[in-house]
């Protein structure tokens, strides 16, 4: 298990997706380092008000602490009070452009541990994982745009098996729901957590996969739609779709809540949230409107490739 090579390619990571994005942009990202006191820190990446992006960010966090967070032990419960070392890579776009998606990302690590257990205790050696993915959240929706993020996500897991890419996909559907609304929160991806089954070697591969998938995933559909002309209609509906995107990371995102709960710097944590946000009091769009297309064609658990 190599630490040093994990943090090296996540680190690489970060830069070469905020480089592209910049360029795609015409808008440096504003950087932040930041350090935790219980041990660690991270390099924040934001862009606000860009040429494209309303509000981006792409964050790499590596923190240590004595003692693991609900969110992390929920799963797995008995490791519930080992410390930990995680790291990895997370990032949310949020074009201005309501015929632009938004999009996450997020690879990570994480090393559970038993300090001062002597190696080879019974039941406390080290434990890691990795997990991640990717998930795209249309409000104006393209099936050709759709179609393309999930060949892509297909074609990351392609190398290391068939079987990854309809697990995965199924994991993402049940995962990136918002249980209180009976609905998805977009389009789907790929999400996996507890990933170590096929050895270190196989598994820091498949999610370096993943993460080196992720520009050709999104980067197309943005500048097919980037152009795309908009009015208010289409603002407003983009609000109110945002705030479905809200509720998730705030009631039920895991890496947001691990976040919070292990001290992580609160601004790098809620730099996912979009800018502007709208709330209507049990809306419903007109029927055969663009707006009820992207529920009734999109917002829908479907094989797209």
């Amino acid at each position: 298990m190599d630490l040093a090579a994990i943090e090296t390619y996540f680190t690489g990571l970060q830069t070469r997706i905020v480089d592209t994005l910049a360029a795609l942009d015409g808008t440096e990202f504003r950087q932040d380092t930041w350090q935790r006191p219980e041990g660690g820190g991270g390099i924040t990446r934001v862009v606000e008000n860009g040429g494209v992006f309303e509000r981006g960010g792409v964050n790499f966090s590596r923190v240590q602490g004595a003692r693991l967070p609900p969110s992390a032990s929920a799963a797995r419960p008995e490791l519930a009070g080992r410390g930990f070392d995680a790291m990895g890579v997370s990032l949310v776009l949020h074009p201005r452009n309501p015929y632009c998606p938004t999009v996450h990302m997020n690879v990570r690590f994480f090393l559970a541990t038993t300090p001062g257990a002597a190696p080879g205790t019974p039941g406390h050696d080290p434990v890691w994982w990795f997990g991640g993915g990717m998930d795209l959240t249309p409000y104006y929706a393209a099936e050709e745009d759709v179609r393309h993020f999930h060949a892509t996500c297909r074609k990351s897991l392609e190398p290391f098996g068939s079987a990854y890419h309809p697990k995965f996909k199924r994991w993402c559907d049940d995962y990136f729901f918002l249980r209180h609304r009976a609905e998805p929160r977009g389009v789907g991806g790929i999400f996996f957590d507890d990933l170590s089954e096929p050895g270190f070697e196989r598994s820091f591969a498949l999610v370096r996969s993943v993460g080196d998938h992720f520009l050709p995933s999104y980067q197309p559909i943005v500048e097919r739609r980037r152009g795309a002309p908009y009015g208010e209609r289409e603002r407003e509906f983009q609000a109110f779709r945002r705030g479905r995107y809200v509720e998730f990371n705030l009631v039920y995102d895991r890496g947001t809540l691990f976040g919070l709960q292990s001290g992580g710097r609160t601004e790098s944590i809620l730099m996912s949230m979009p800018p502007k946000v709208a709330w209507r009091y049990d809306w419903k769009p007109d029927p055969g409107s663009a707006e009820a297309r992207l529920y009734s064609e999109f917002l829908v658990a479907k094989d797209w490739v």
